[in-house]
C-alpha cells in the first residue's frame, strides 16, 4: 500500500490531512518536524510520497527535500504550505519537487497531486531497476566483447572492429552476437538504445 509521509507542525492541520488521506485508500505517517522523517527515512521500496511544509521549526522544507534528493531520490515530494511565494516554488520544482500547493487546498486538487506524484515514483523506479538490470547485465562482458560493443554502437562495421582490433571478421561477428544475447537485446537498434541508457554510446 502506498504511503504518505506528512510533516506539518500543526497538529490540528497534520490530523486533517491524515483521515482525507485515509479516506482517500492511502496508508498515512504523520510527522511534527523534518528531523523524525529524517531519522527514520522511509524506503524506497515501497510506493510513497512525502507531503511537506516549507517553513518548519527545525528544519526548512527545501533543506529537507535536498536531503531526501541525496538519501532517498525516487521518493517523491509534493509541498502544501501556507507560506509559498513566487520563488520558493520555482525554486522547489527545479530541485524536483513533484507539486507546490498552497493552504487551503481542495480535497479533490490535493488527492490528484499525490497521486501524479505515485505515478510517476512507479515510472522512475521502473526505468531505475531497468538501468541497475543493464548496468548488471553490462558487467558480465568480458573486456573483448566490451570493445566489440562500444565500436558496434559507434556506428563501426564489423570488417573495421576487426581492423581495429586485429582480429578476423568472424570474431567480431561471434563476440556480437554474444554481446547481444549477454544483454538481452534482438537487434542493433536496442543494442543502441541499451548503451545510450548506459551512458556507453
Amino acid at each position: 500500500m502506498t504511503t504518505v509521509y506528512v510533516i506539518d507542525d500543526d497538529a490540528e492541520f497534520r490530523t486533517a490531512i491524515g483521515r482525507i488521506l485515509k479516506v482517500a485508500g492511502y496508508q498515512v505517517a504523520l510527522y511534527e518536524s523534518a528531523s523524525q522523517l529524517l531519522d527514520h527515512l522511509p524506503s524506497e521500496e515501497e510506493p510513497g510520497c512525502v507531503l511537506l511544509d516549507v517553513k518548519m521549526p527545525d528544519v526548512s522544507g527545501t533543506d529537507v527535500q535536498g536531503h531526501l534528493a541525496a538519501r532517498a531520490p525516487l521518493l517523491p515530494v509534493v509541498f502544501l504550505t501556507g507560506h509559498g511565494d513566487i520563488p520558493t516554488s520555482v525554486r522547489a520544482m527545479k530541485a524536483g519537487a513533484e507539486d507546490f500547493l498552497t493552504k487551503p487546498v481542495g480535497k479533490d486538487r490535493l488527492v490528484a497531486a499525490i497521486e501524479q506524484a505515485v505515478a510517476d515514483y512507479t515510472a522512475k523506479r521502473e526505468r531505475f531497476l531497468r538501468l541497475n538490470r543493464l548496468r548488471s547485465l553490462l558487467s558480465t562482458l568480458t573486456p573483448r566483447e566490451r570493445q566489440v560493443f562500444e565500436l558496434v554502437v559507434r556506428g563501426k562495421l564489423n570488417k573495421q572492429i576487426a581492423f581495429d582490433l586485429g582480429t578476423t571478421e568472424r570474431t567480431v561477428k561471434a563476440h556480437r552476437l554474444k554481446v547481444m544475447a549477454k544483454l538481452g537485446v534482438h537487434s542493433l537498434a536496442e543494442l543502441v538504445s541499451a548503451a545510450e541508457r548506459l551512458g556507453v554510446a
